[in-house]
């Protein structure tokens, strides 16, 4: 007998609705509030904000100072380190200082690669506090990246870029003229070369930055290539200090590259 006959005639009684259930809300649908999304936000006015600002700017080269001081102590062994990819080349100082010029500069350049740590993180402490916290998650990889590629840039120059670009120049008329060059112009392009190649490599790091905000994708990035060929043999032409086709080919192709790699970065980003 169905449950329907067994219901006393007249007084039909409907069955009682399934109770409602009110799911709650997932966490990551709810909207942070402001003390979440910047969790390191401090309330200040701009005069402090000036303040701190210049505060850190001073520390940040007072560490160049005391680096390059430091540095200016052991300048010839430093020369001499920088004169070993020139094998066999005689250096002369053309002018009066024109040496203790050129230790300062050594010194500078050692110093500020020496202190860069340092004013990182002075530049860090001072923007971090108003960074939300899905921007202050690509720091800690940003950072780290652009600091690995530097040193590499600093590494290919010396072992890929300088011993192949003097040896185009000292090879090239040898049989014609002595070389005999000076030592301030030498540095010049020594350090200018190293200098602009680890600018160089941070390209990868900026494509990820940029793929993370949101602002270029990487199949845009990828579409773009050919642009990107013509801008790396015009790079490659602009950051060399020298005119000769080896060092602008192993700059440019290196560009490329480091271009490729930033894709890829990129397109790890945007599934993360």
């Amino acid at each position: 007998m169905s449950e329907r006959d067994t219901r006393p005639e007249g007084n039909t009684v409907l069955p009682a609705p399934a109770p409602i259930r009110i799911e709650p809300p997932e966490a990551a649908d709810t909207p942070l509030t402001p003390d979440e999304e910047f969790p390191g936000e401090v309330e200040m006015t701009l005069v402090d904000h000036l303040e701190e600002l210049r505060r850190r700017i001073l520390r940040g080269l007072l560490a160049v100072v005391i680096g390059a001081g430091g540095c200016l102590l052991l300048v010839k062994p430093l020369v001499r380190l920088l004169e070993v990819p020139a094998k066999g080349i005689h250096f002369l100082q053309l002018a009066p200082g024109e040496f203790l010029f050129v230790s300062i500069k050594v010194a500078g350049y050692t110093g500020l690669i020496l202190a860069l740590p340092y004013v990182l993180y002075e530049g860090l402490a001072f923007v971090l506090p108003g960074l939300t916290r899905r921007e202050q998650r690509l720091v800690a990889p940003a950072v780290g990246g652009s600091a690995v590629l530097f040193m590499a840039g600093l590494a290919f120059a010396w072992w890929a870029l300088v011993p192949a670009a003097l040896n185009f120049l000292v090879s090239y008329g040898a049989d014609v003229v002595e070389p005999l060059w000076s030592i301030e112009r030498y540095l010049d392009f020594v350090l200018l070369l190293m200098v602009a190649t680890a600018l160089a490599f941070q390209l990868p790091v900026l494509q990820m930055l940029l793929a993370a905000l949101g602002v270029v994708k990487a199949q845009t990035m990828l579409g773009a290539w050919r642009f990107v060929v013509v801008a790396s043999a015009l790079a490659g032409a602009v950051l060399t200090p020298s005119t000769d086709p080896v060092t602008m080919l192993l700059l440019s192709g290196a560009i490329t590259a480091l271009y490729l790699v930033g894709v890829g970065l990129a397109r790890v980003v945007q599934r993360a």
